[in-house]
C-alpha cells in the first residue's frame, strides 16, 4: 500500500489560526476548512487513495495565489497545488497538513493572437476550452488527453499530458511558449514568451512535467495550429494482440505518421461497444484506431498506404470511415474507453509505462500472462503509436487482497516498460503511484541530482511532498 508522511503536529494544532490567516489574505469564499466541504478535495483520478486535507484556497489570480504561497513558507505549512483533480497517478491526492490550492477559478482566456498563432490562458481554462476559443477561426490547440473535457491546462503542463494525437503533434512540452510560474517564496517569474524558443537556459522544459515539485504555474501560452483540411479514421481488427502490436510497428516502421494509432483489446472493445455502440467488431482480440490528415487526396493516398500494410498481418476486418459522422463514431468508443471499463468493473488501475514500439508484441504477451498469474483481467488501451500503454487492472478497492494484487500487477507491469528500454511514465506523471518504482528507472545518483533541482526551487520541501520521490529517501533527508 501507497503510504504518506505523518502530519506535522504542530501544524494541526494552529489549524484554526492557519484558517483565520488564510482568511485575511484573500476572499471570504475562497478559504475552504469545513470536513463536509473539503471531501471533495481529498482525492484525484486515483480515487484509491484518500486524504483530508487541512484547507483549500481557490484563489482568482497569480497574486493571490504568490499571497499564499508567501504565507506557507514563512509559516512551514505545505502545499498541494490541483487543477481539475483528474490525475491518475495521485499528483493531487492532499496531505493531512497542506493546503490545498486549487486553479479551477483561474479560467479566464487572457489573450488570443491567430496572426502569431498563440493564446494566453490562465492555468484553470480546460484543454478543450482553449479549442473551443479560437475553432470557428480554423484553429486548435493539439494536445488531447482523454480527459480534455474537465482537465485544465495548468495540469497538463504539470504532467506533461498527451494524448491521441500526440503522435503527430507532441504533447503539451510540444506546444507551450511562455509559462507565469510562482515560487514557494511567492515570486512571479515570466518565463519564456509568445515567441519560439526564448534565450538562455530552457527553463520552460524543467518545468514543463515538474509535476507541481518546483512552484505553482498560474498562466500559459499556447501555440495555436491551423486546423487540418479534413480527417478521417480507420478501424483495422486482428484475431490476436500480438499480431496487432507488430501490424503498429510496421506502420510506424514504413515512416508513414498518422495523426492518431490507438490499440484496443477485446475486452476493452467490448466495454466501449456497450458504452457507445460505435460498431466495433466483436469477434476481434485486438484493434486498431488509425487516423490521417489532410486533403481528400492526401487522406487516399496515407490509408491506401495504410490499408496494404495491415493486409500483410491478415487482419479480420478493415473499415475506413467515409464521412466526418463515420470518423466520430469510430473516435466515440475510444474517447469514452476508461468511463466504458468502469462500467463492468467496480475499480480499476490506469498503468501509464511507454516502450519501443518494436516491443508491443512481446510486452502484451507478457501483460496476458501477468493477467493469469495474479488473476485479475486487464483491459488494454493505448497509444500504441507512441508505445504510451494503458493497461487498465480491474480489481475490486473493498477487497484488500485484490487491492495488493492489483498494485503488485501494476508495478510489474512498469518495471517490464523499463526492461525492455521504455519509461515508467508516458503522461500520466509519476505522483504516488510509481514514486517508490523510481529506482527501477533510475540510479541513485540520478535521483539525488533530480532531489537537488527541487531543494533549489523548494529547500523546505514544501511543494507537493510525497510525490515523485521514493518516501524512504525524503524521510531520510528530512532526518
Amino acid at each position: 500500500m501507497i503510504a504518506l508522511p505523518p502530519p506535522k503536529a504542530e501544524i494541526l494544532a494552529r489549524r484554526p489560526a492557519i484558517l483565520a490567516d488564510l482568511a485575511r489574505l484573500l476572499p471570504a469564499d475562497a478559504v475552504i476548512g469545513e470536513p463536509i466541504r473539503l471531501r471533495p478535495y481529498e482525492t484525484d483520478g486515483l480515487s484509491a487513495y484518500r486524504q483530508m486535507p487541512l484547507a483549500v484556497v481557490l484563489p482568482r489570480t497569480t497574486e493571490e495565489v504568490a499571497a499564499v504561497l508567501r504565507y506557507c513558507h514563512a509559516n512551514g505549512i505545505r502545499v498541494v497545488p490541483r487543477g481539475a483533480g483528474t490525475s491518475l497517478s495521485g499528483g493531487a491526492l492532499p496531505l493531512a497538513d497542506a493546503v490545498v490550492i486549487g486553479l479551477m477559478r483561474m479560467n479566464r482566456i487572457l489573450e488570443v493572437n491567430l496572426a502569431d498563432r498563440y493564446a494566453v490562458v490562465e492555468a484553470g481554462v480546460t484543454n478543450i476550452g482553449i479549442t473551443k476559443a479560437v475553432e470557428a477561426e480554423g484553429f486548435f490547440y493539439a494536445p488531447d488527453p482523454s480527459s480534455q473535457l474537465a482537465c485544465m491546462i495548468g495540469g497538463n503542463v504539470m504532467m506533461n499530458s498527451g494524448g491521441a494525437h500526440c503522435l503527430k503533434y507532441g504533447v503539451t512540452a510540444n506546444n507551450l511558449l511562455g509559462l507565469t510560474f510562482v515560487t514557494i517564496e511567492g515570486e512571479v517569474l515570466r518565463i519564456g514568451g509568445t515567441h519560439l524558443d526564448a534565450a538562455g537556459y530552457d527553463w520552460l522544459g524543467l518545468i514543463t512535467g515538474s509535476e507541481g515539485q518546483l512552484g505553482i504555474v498560474t498562466e500559459v501560452t499556447v501555440r495555436l495550429l491551423r486546423a487540418p483540411e479534413g480527417a478521417r479514421a480507420m478501424l483495422a481488427a486482428f484475431d490476436s494482440v500480438e499480431v496487432a502490436g507488430r501490424a503498429v510497428d510496421a506502420i510506424i516502421g514504413s515512416g508513414i505518421i498518422p495523426v492518431a494509432l490507438e490499440f484496443m483489446d477485446k475486452p476493452c472493445i467490448h466495454a466501449c461497444e456497450a458504452f457507445a455502440h460505435a460498431g466495433y467488431p466483436l469477434d476481434a482480440e485486438a484493434m486498431l484506431i488509425i487516423e490521417v490528415e489532410g486533403s481528400l487526396a492526401e487522406q487516399d493516398m496515407q490509408l491506401g498506404m495504410i490499408r496494404d500494410i495491415c493486409a500483410r498481418f491478415a487482419p479480420i476486418s478493415m473499415k475506413v470511415a467515409e464521412t466526418a459522422e463515420e470518423s466520430l463514431a469510430i473516435w466515440k468508443g475510444r474517447k469514452g474507453a476508461f468511463g466504458a471499463v468502469g462500467r463492468i468493473s467496480p475499480d480499476y488501475l490506469c498503468m501509464d509505462g511507454t516502450i519501443p514500439t518494436g516491443e508491443l508484441p512481446g510486452v502484451l504477451k507478457r501483460i496476458g500472462e501477468m493477467s493469469a498469474r495474479y488473476g485479475l483481467p486487464v483491459a488494454n488501451v493505448f497509444h500504441a503509436g507512441d508505445g504510451n500503454l494503458h493497461p487498465l487492472i480491474m480489481f475490486d478497492a473493498n477487497d484488500p487482497e485484490s487491492f495488493r494484487k492489483a498494485e503488485a500487477f501494476g508495478a510489474e507491469i512498469l518495471t517490464l516498460c523499463v526492461e525492455v528500454g521504455g519509461c515508467l511514465t508516458g503522461e500520466h506523471g509519476v505522483g504516488v503511484e510509481k514514486r517508490d518504482l523510481m529506482g527501477v528507472q533510475f540510479t541513485a545518483r540520478e535521483l539525488e541530482l533530480q532531489r537537488a533541482i527541487k531543494s533549489a526551487f523548494d529547500p523546505g520541501w514544501l511543494l507537493n511532498t510525497a510525490k515523485v520521490f521514493p518516501l524512504a529517501d525524503e524521510a531520510r533527508r528530512a532526518a
